[in-house]
Formats: C-alpha cells, sequence, structure tokens
C-alpha cells in the first residue's frame, strides 16, 4: 500500500510538473485560440446576433468556450505525454514496476485535470476582458471542470494504448472531437435545430458536457442537468474501467 501511494505521488507529480513545466506550449496557446474565438465569434459576430437565452450572445457562448478549452487541452496532455512514453520505452518501466494499473491510471489522469483546470482559468481571466462572468454554482463549475478534464484525459489515454505512430493520436481530435465540440451546443442553442438535429444532438456527450458547465455558470440548459452530471459521471467510470483494462492485458504495449 506504501508503494503504491508513493509510486502514485511520484508520478502525479512527474506529469503535473511537465504541464508547470512547459507553461509557454501548454497554457499560451489556448489562451490565444480562445482569445481570437471571443473576438470574431463574440465581438464581432455576437453583436449581430444580440442575445441568446436572454443573455447577451458573449456571456453566453463564454461557458462552452470555457469548456471547449478543457477538452481538447486535457485529451492532448494526456495523449501525447503517454505515446511518448511509449515510443521512447520508459512505458514499459512502469508496468514492470509494483504500480498498479490503477495507480498508473490516477497518474497520467492528474495531468491531464491539472493542465485542464489551469486552461480554464486562463480562458476565463481571458473572457473576463470581453464580458461579465457571474458564476452561478461555483462548487459545480468545478466538478464539472475536473470531471471533464478527466473523462477526456482518459480518453487521450486509451487512444495513445492503441496509437502505433504519430498520425494514429492527430486522427480523434481532427475527425471526432473538433466536429463533436462544434456541434455540442458551443456557440448556440439547440432548440434552434430542427426536431430531428435535436435528437441526433442528444447522441453527442459533449452536448451534456457544455451544457452542465453553462447551467453551473449562467444557470441555463438545453437538457436535464441531472441527466447531463449523471451522464459525464458515467463517461469518467467507463472510460477510467477500460483504461485499467487495456493496461493490465497490455493491449497496445505488449505486442
Amino acid at each position: 500500500m506504501k508503494i503504491q501511494l508513493i509510486g502514485t505521488i511520484s508520478l502525479v507529480r512527474k506529469e503535473t510538473g511537465r504541464v508547470l513545466r512547459i507553461w509557454v506550449q501548454t497554457l499560451i496557446p489556448p489562451g490565444i485560440t480562445m482569445s481570437l474565438y471571443f473576438i470574431i465569434f463574440g465581438t464581432l459576430i455576437g453583436k449581430r446576433i444580440g442575445e441568446m437565452e436572454g443573455f447577451p450572445y458573449m456571456e453566453y457562448i463564454a461557458p462552452g468556450l470555457v469548456m471547449m478549452s478543457v477538452i481538447t487541452n486535457s485529451y492532448g496532455n494526456v495523449v501525447g505525454s503517454f505515446f511518448n512514453a511509449k515510443i521512447q520505452g520508459h512505458i514499459e518501466e512502469l508496468l514492470v514496476s509494483p504500480l498498479s494499473e490503477v495507480s498508473i491510471v490516477i497518474g497520467y489522469l492528474a495531468g491531464g485535470i491539472i493542465r485542464g483546470l489551469a486552461v480554464a482559468t486562463v480562458v476565463t481571466f481571458i473572457a473576463l476582458f470581453f464580458t461579465q462572468i457571474n458564476i452561478k454554482y461555483p462548487f459545480m463549475t468545478l466538478f464539472v471542470i475536473i470531471m471533464t478534464a478527466a473523462v477526456f484525459s482518459l480518453a487521450g489515454l486509451i487512444n495513445a494504448i492503441f496509437a502505433k505512430k504519430f498520425d494514429d493520436i492527430a486522427v480523434i481530435p481532427s475527425f471526432v472531437l473538433a466536429p463533436l465540440t462544434y456541434l455540442g451546443g458551443v456557440f448556440y442553442t439547440v432548440s434552434l435545430l430542427p426536431e430531428f438535429w435535436q435528437t441526433l444532438s442528444r447522441f453527442n456527450p459533449i452536448l451534456y458536457m457544455i451544457n452542465s458547465m453553462r447551467y453551473s455558470v449562467i444557470g441555463i440548459s438545453d437538457v436535464s442537468i441531472q441527466v447531463a452530471l449523471l451522464m459525464i459521471i458515467f463517461f469518467f467510470f467507463l472510460l477510467f474501467t477500460t483504461a485499467v483494462i487495456l493496461l493490465r492485458k497490455g493491449i497496445g504495449i505488449r505486442q
């Protein structure tokens, strides 16, 4: 038990230290990207749109933009870190160490969550230059950010486990994450869509995460907040269990 604890803490320190050590790469780019989103979609387009669901357009999209940055950065952090460990060969050292698979997953998960929280803080600070943000439910906001970062950190870990070359870790962000994020209600309310597309949107897990964030900040959501939170928790346990099983079996690593 003591060995597991020491090993887990060491891996957590390594992963979180990596995020903070290269902050120019992990925090500055998403800050610049989100600034452009606020300028283009919020300031320029937002003036023409006016209000969305009774809120100024800039205030309406701010929670979604924060969540979008959390999703992409937590995912990218873990998929990059674990895949590098694979191709450099030192992931085998972890697998043959006394550390359990659960401890290894927690270690990489911590790095993704820390980066998600850090990026969310940076983007929120930037948003304050463009609109006011009065967080309605602070504890729910923190919970949603942490759990969403955890879900996509685990998704990144699973992607990295199966990846055999660098191209394999670029496929999911480009062809899955990006479309689902843009179709997840970041820039609009799904009530504006035709009924068929509203129904289809409800199969998009990112819709529930963005609406959970929006509800916790400004108090409105396109979906039931209870269902949205349960969806996040469900995906967390599903992906956590999957990642542990894959590591235990050595899939993508021991072949």
